[in-house]
């Protein structure tokens, strides 16, 4: 205990901040020399330094013109003949669309979208139809009877 030294003084949680690093004007001068004598000289860019994290750079914009450029094409829509033999078959057995979509258990505006020719082709839907109507809609001879079970 005799080796304590009184005079100190001893401070807990006090951290030492550390001093702030500027760049002097040596440092610019020497950069500028350098530059004079044709050296070459490295700079390094921050990747990550603050700003907008969402906002990588200039690759994102290249990136959605590509897409905009590569749009993938709409599906394919009903063939209007298609449209046209539901209607026919449905008008020559006094069906309305209604009666059509209850008996296929399907809702009248997909019958309507079917007809115009706006829907996507199901082949679950349309077999209900060819079924219900006995017209053949798929494959060749869009519009023909369809014949009775093969024996």
């Amino acid at each position: 205990m005799s080796n304590t030294d009184w005079d100190s003084k001893l401070v807990v949680g006090y951290k030492a901040k550390a001093p702030k690093t500027q760049r002097s004007f040596a440092d610019r001068d020497f950069y500028a020399a350098a530059r004079r004598a044709g050296a070459v000289i490295s700079t390094d860019k921050k990747v990550s330094a603050g700003g907008n994290k969402a906002h990588v750079g200039p690759d994102h914009q290249r990136i959605a013109k590509l897409d905009r450029e590569n749009e993938v094409a709409p599906p394919p829509k009903v063939n209007p003949s298609v449209g046209r033999a539901i209607q026919t078959a449905r008008m020559e057995k006094n069906m309305t669309q209604k009666d059509l979509a209850q008996k296929t258990n399907e809702k009248p505006s997909v019958i309507q979208d079917y007809e115009s020719g706006k829907a996507i082709p199901s082949p679950q839907i349309l077999a209900k139809f060819e079924r219900v109507l006995g017209v053949k809609l798929r494959g060749a001879d869009i519009g023909k009877k369809l014949e009775g079970p093969k024996k």
